[in-house]
Order: C-alpha cells, then sequence, then structure tokens
C-alpha cells in the first residue's frame, strides 16, 4: 500500500550523497514494508538484518571498520554486496546500540558509499539514551505514524476522491454527492483505524468484523512490550503502564491528572510511565502553551498536557466503541459527545505529509473560576497563529474560541466539524470586530497545513482566503 513517504525516500536517495536515514515511529505502523516496498520499486538490492536476531552484530559495529561490517552483511544476507545498486537496511536496531555509532563510517567513507536506513520498535528509547554517541550531522530522520485518511482512500481505490480533497482550497465547496461518500468513509476510517495491517485486511476483505481481532493483535502486542521496558525501569512506573495505557484512549480531549491514573502510587512513577508510553509513541502528549508567538513550543508548558492514542482505530477498540455504535452517533453526538473527533483531527495534524518534522502538537486553556476556556488544538503557519475547535454547534457554542482570538487578537480560525465547508465572519465584540470563521469537514483535517500555507501566503499578496 501506498505511503507519502515514499516521496520523501526517493527524495532522499536521490541525493548526491544521502546520509544514513532513521526511521521514527511506534511498532506496526509499517515501517518496515515501507523500505522494502520502496527497495522493490526501486530496484535496488536490499540487504536487511535484524538486528534483534543477531546479536553478534555488536562487536562488528565497536569494532568500527566498515570492512568487516560489509563482510558481515554478506554473511547474514548470503550474498555479495553490490554498493552500486544497494540499500542496507537495518531493522529492530535498538537491540545493537552500537550500531547507531557507527553510522557515521557509512556517510563518511570516501572510497565506498551507499545508503544506509535504520527502524526499531522501541528505538526512541536508545535514542534518548545513546544521545552523546549519535553522529550528529551525518544522519537524517523520518517519521511515520499510522496510515492518514488520504492514505487510507489511497488503498480503497479512491484516488478521485484525494484528487478533490488535495486540489481544496479555503473559499471552495463540496459538492454534495462527495461529501457523503467522504463522511461514510471517514466513519469506516474511525472503526479501521490507520495500522496498515488493518487497513490491508479490509482492503481486502470489506469487513469491519475482521478486521477487530488485528486490532487486539496490535493492542496485546503493545502491552507485551511493556515487560522489555522492566529491564530498565522503576518496577512501580512498570505497574502503572498498564493503568495508563487504559486510561488515555478513555480520555482524549481531557487534562491529564496523575491521580485520576493511579491515586495510591506517587505522581512521579505514574509521569514515568506516560513518560514511557509517549516515547513508544502508542500516545503523544498535547501541551498547553501560552500562544503568545512563535514558535508554540517556547510557550509550552512540561505540566499540563492531555494526550491523544496512537491511532483512532486502537483507540475505539480499546474502549469498546464499534462500527454500530460509530454509525448510530448522529453527527453532533459523533463530535460534541465523543473523543472520537479529536482523537482524529489530532492523529491527522501529528505527522506532517513528508515526515521531516517531530510530531507535536499544542494546545490553550485558562483555568479560572469565572473565566475558564480551552482551545483543543492551536497550529501555526509562517507567523500565523491559528485556534481550532473542534465542534458541531454554532458561533453562540464557541465561547472559549472567542477568547483565544479576542486575547490573541487574532482574525483567523478554524472549526471541524461534519458539515460542508463554510467561511464566516463572526463578530468578537472588542477592539478588532471580527475574526473569519473557516469550517471545515473533518476529513479535510490532514490538509490543513497546507490550506493555511496557501491562506497565509495569498493574504500576504491581497489575493484573498482562495
Amino acid at each position: 500500500m501506498y505511503r507519502l513517504q515514499e516521496d520523501r525516500l526517493k527524495e532522499w536517495i536521490a541525493q548526491a550523497k544521502p546520509k544514513p536515514l532513521i526511521l521514527r515511529g511506534a511498532r506496526q505502523v509499517g515501517k518496515s514494508t515501507l523500505i522494502q516496498s520502496f527497495a522493490a520499486k526501486m530496484q535496488l538490492n536490499l540487504y536487511e538484518i535484524n538486528l534483534e536476531n543477531h546479536p553478534e552484530m555488536d562487536q562488528v559495529f565497536q569494532s568500527m571498520d566498515l570492512k568487516k561490517i560489509i563482510q558481515s552483511i554478506e554473511a547474514i544476507c548470503d550474498k555479495v554486496f553490490q554498493p552500486s545498486k544497494a540499500l542496507v537496511f537495518f531493522d529492530e536496531i535498538q537491540g545493537t546500540p552500537s550500531a547507531l555509532s557507527a553510522l557515521r563510517l557509512f556517510f563518511d567513507n570516501p572510497k565506498q558509499y551507499f545508503p544506509v536506513v535504520c527502524a526499531g520498535s522501541l528505538l526512541e528509547f536508545t535514542l534518548e539514551s545513546y544521545t552523546s554517541s549519535m553522529p550528529v550531522g551525518r544522519i537524517e530522520y523520518l517519521h511515520m505514524g499510522p496510515m492518514c485518511f488520504e492514505e487510507f482512500l489511497i488503498a480503497l481505490d479512491k484516488q478521485s476522491l484525494v484528487n478533490l480533497l488535495e486540489n481544496f482550497s479555503i473559499g471552495d465547496d463540496i459538492d454534495a454527492v462527495s461529501h457523503g461518500k467522504l463522511s461514510k468513509l471517514l466513519r469506516e476510517y474511525f472503526a479501521v483505524g490507520g495500522m496498515p495491517e488493518a487497513v490491508e485486511s479490509y482492503r481486502k476483505q470489506e469487513s469491519l468484523k475482521a478486521v477487530q481481532p488485528i486490532l487486539q493483535f496490535i493492542l496485546d502486542t503493545y502491552r507485551g512490550d511493556f515487560y522489555k521496558y522492566g529491564k530498565k525501569i522503576d518496577q512501580r512506573t512498570l505497574k502503572l503502564l498498564g493503568a495508563s495505557f487504559d486510561f488515555i484512549p478513555s480520555n482524549i480531549g481531557r487534562k491529564i491528572k496523575y491521580s485520576n491514573i493511579s491515586r495510591d502510587e506517587k505522581s512521579q512513577y505514574v509521569k514515568s510511565a506516560i513518560k514511557l508510553l509517549s516515547l513508544a509513541r502508542v500516545c503523544h502528549l498535547v501541551h498547553h502553551s501560552s500562544c503568545s508567538g512563535i514558535p508554540l513550543k517556547i510557550q509550552k508548558s512540561d505540566k499540563v498536557f492531555k494526550a491523544l492514542f496512537l491511532d483512532v482505530g486502537l483507540m475505539n477498540r480499546q474502549t469498546g466503541m464499534d462500527w454500530i455504535s460509530l454509525n448510530a452517533l448522529d453527527d453532533v453526538k459523533l463530535v460534541n459527545e465523543g473523543s472520537v473527533a479529536e482523537q482524529f483531527v489530532g492523529q491527522q495534524l501529528l505527522y506532517d505529509r513528508e515526515g521531516v518534522t517531530p510530531p507535536e502538537l499544542f494546545y490553550w486553556q485558562r483555568e479560572a473560576r469565572s473565566s475558564s476556556a480551552e482551545v483543543d488544538f492551536v497550529v501555526s503557519s509562517g507567523d500565523l497563529i491559528v485556534p481550532i475547535e473542534v465542534k458541531a454547534g454554532k458561533s453562540g457554542t464557541m465561547k472559549s474560541l472567542l477568547q483565544f482570538v479576542v486575547e490573541k487578537n487574532l482574525d483567523f480560525s478554524i472549526r471541524f466539524d461534519m458539515n460542508s465547508p463554510s467561511q464566516n465572519m463572526i463578530s468578537n465584540s472588542s477592539k478588532t470586530g471580527e475574526f473569519t470563521l473557516v469550517s471545515l469537514p473533518l476529513y479535510l483535517a490532514g490538509q490543513l497545513p497546507r490550506l493555511l500555507e496557501g491562506y497565509r501566503l495569498q493574504s500576504a499578496t491581497g489575493s484573498g482566503a482562495k
């Protein structure tokens, strides 16, 4: 199945001397399959080594002898090494941390060069532990998450709908037939999610029921990973991994309070458990930011955050929300009463199309007795700060958004709902007078970075929103 990151890989390997590339992402998001598919399409000789199965490679990498490393690659792959059409892939590299330090050999060697890719299911732990040994300036990263909605559509042979999404501009309309099709497929995506194995099953069998055992297996696999953490972490933290793993999918969009996860353990252990899940990219922390300037992360709070789960399909499986339940919710209830829509929007926004930027998101909140407020997400495009609400109501229900717009003196905002696109000028009863509210259907969430860039550039030239 096509992944958007293939285009980034083509750009990477087309360089005169590409740096070793490290794929970063949660288990089973398709990192290994991406490299295998890419090598086949580019007609490259793939030398793939799962380092968990070859612990003896640790000493080979420690020697920092490129000739010995190549000899070992030949021996394990049982074929002569041909650098001109080679792609070396070290999978599960976290099993051999010394390989990370040895990556500089592949880039610095002036006589013989060949591209190298690395990946690993618990790689984030290794990267955090071996920062001082990393060959800074000699490697690149490619970040991967679950399949986005557009990739889901491509897998289901809905390229015409993908073209519609990719050519949409703020101010455009979407015809009723296409809107209906996309809304139906969006609900299917909520149930299936973006884990490649689940999408592949749905593509072949067109059965939502057949997807459920796959999602459960993936969840069980993550739970099995907890025991791998046990060698490096406090046992009390280890016990809280399961509690945190269960808590997050049921509390999407809510500020995390450690006491709600466990009243019996000290907050430091709950905090450590959540950090581990975040490192494994099983969840993503959405930090509060004061959002008073660019970049947003400079003003973020490490103590105030909410969390997203890795994938909407996994979230719904974990919480018991099946296709029948999802389909029974009308549009208003789906957006306002559940966390499904916020999980979906956040998931689409976390990973950019190229995979170059590490996944991160922010939101804004004010906690006060008389004027509490919260904006679901806040993003930036250039110098443009954009508040995002995931709501189905009219302007009168957007008290928090109005407070944010007035406080930050903004003139543009986004609302995601289940309706067709619209654009309105909203009075904010302040000196700024009014602001633009662009309402977009949920299925356009993945296009938002492109849409904001187009809006910002066209506004700068005075050509209007479109």
